[in-house]
């Protein structure tokens, strides 16, 4: 080997090591195979988010967790043995755990122990920006952890850099912690407080305009759609929570100003509480006049994600809000075919591709909601002057009750000196 190729090599060597981790899950009696792979396939996307690449995953039929250890003791000798063999970094829980279980889970497998929660406030915390989204996850993340300190805890050690280091505490040096972690929750909420009368301030100002928020699942392409509406340039990545700072943007269609706001991604098994550290996500989404409603047609489990959205929007207290339907990525399905049609292609293929029937679900969602659903692909801007009419169909009837006998003129003088603002 040349001295070029083994410089090369050594360079190679020391690059940081990814972390691994294992995904572990419980299968009730009435969790199809489908449904479980599909669960573990989001929880994998979310372990990649935080940086960890997936090796193995393990599952036990069980209907209730093990108090102690969730998947009971045989299960946890078979992970245990697992991760001692392979050296696995961290196992993932596809459920929260209690401060029991994660304290006998880390003191029994010795990695880092992550359960879904704790999953999702790592990644919050990686993607926060703002000063607000910051120290609203910072707040969540504390007041989590805290019944969790144990022997072995690090979580909070993480933030100072990877996905995680490693550390041991006694037990005088976790009550130590503890008071700690208790003073920076009284200073966490005193800083909120001022951030979040700022807030209000802003939110005032806005007053006497139409407001419209983007909501959905998290990765169904808000982020790229706003981008498409507004020709702003936010972050719009293939992962989990790419948004997590709530955006708002001016936008104006046909002389109509309104206000476009884009707001963290809902996802399954996400708690009301830890939404709720979100609080000037939620209040752009409960302040808002309209919702536009982006879900990922190519995902095969949309429906569940359509009432997982619809199931949180009900739980902080907006579900009575105007919704326009948006069904994005349509590049990615295709048509359903008549039945002649249908005639003309193989078994196969009518298997392995995924068909989708607009007419049906148009149908269904408009009779649902009361409005007419839009397909499109924000990515390649298909469909995009559909969603615009539609769009301001729906901005005109808010503008209208906010201003019943407007005049366009008013509106553009209006317009124009927000753009100038």
């Amino acid at each position: 080997m040349s001295k070029f190729s083994r410089k090369l090599q050594k360079l190679h060597d020391t690059a940081p090591k990814q972390e691994t981790a294992i995904l572990v899950t419980l299968i009730r009696q009435q969790q199809s195979e489908q449904e479980v792979e599909e669960h573990l396939d989001e929880l994998a996307f979310l372990a990649e988010t935080l940086g960890a690449k997936t090796v193995h995953r393990f599952t036990q039929r069980m209907e209730k967790q093990d108090i102690r250890t969730f998947v009971g003791s045989g299960k946890l000798e078979e992970i245990k043995a697992y991760v001692e063999h392979f050296e696995i970094d961290m196992v993932i829980f596809d459920d929260d755990l209690s401060p029991s279980q994660m304290r006998n889970l880390e003191n029994e497998i010795k990695v880092k122990i992550y359960d879904r929660s704790l999953l999702i406030l790592d990644i919050f915390l990686q993607r926060a920006k703002t000063a607000q989204a910051k120290t609203q996850v910072e707040l969540a993340r504390f007041q989590y952890l805290l019944p969790r300190l144990t022997n072995m805890w690090t979580h909070l050690e993480r933030q100072r850099g990877g996905t995680g280091t490693r550390g041991g505490s006694g037990e005088k040096e976790i009550e130590t912690d503890k008071r700690d972690i208790r003073a920076k929750i009284t200073l966490l909420k005193e800083k909120l407080e001022e951030i979040e009368k700022q807030g209000v301030t802003q939110r005032k100002g806005r007053a006497g305009v139409v407001r419209v928020a983007l909501v959905g699942y998290t990765n169904v392409g808000k982020s790229t759609l706003m981008n498409l509406i507004t020709k702003t340039d936010i972050l719009a990545e293939n992962k989990l929570f790419a948004t997590v700072d709530s955006t708002v943007r001016k936008v104006v269609l046909d002389t109509i100003p309104f206000l476009l706001s884009d707001t963290v991604g809902f996802i399954r098994k996400l708690p009301t509480r830890l939404i709720e550290s979100f609080k000037s996500t939620l209040d752009e989404i409960r302040e808002a006049d309209l919702l536009v409603h982006v879900v990922d047609i190519s995902h095969h489990a949309f429906e569940e994600h359509i009432a997982v959205v619809t199931q949180t929007l009900n739980e902080i207290k907006a579900g009575d809000k105007p919704v326009l339907l948006v069904f994005n990525k349509i590049d990615l399905v295709l048509q359903m075919p008549s039945e002649e049609e249908a005639q003309h292609i193989s078994e196969h293929e009518l298997q392995e591709t995924r068909y989708v029937d607009f007419k049906a679900l148009s149908d269904a969602y408009e009779k649902k909601t009361g409005i007419k659903p839009v397909f499109m692909a924000a990515a390649s801007a298909e469909n995009v002057e559909e969603f615009r009419e539609s769009l301001l169909a729906e901005v005109k009837k808010q503008h209208r009750k906010i201003y019943p006998h407007y005049l366009e003129d008013e509106v553009i003088d209006w317009a124009e000196k927000g753009e100038q603002d």
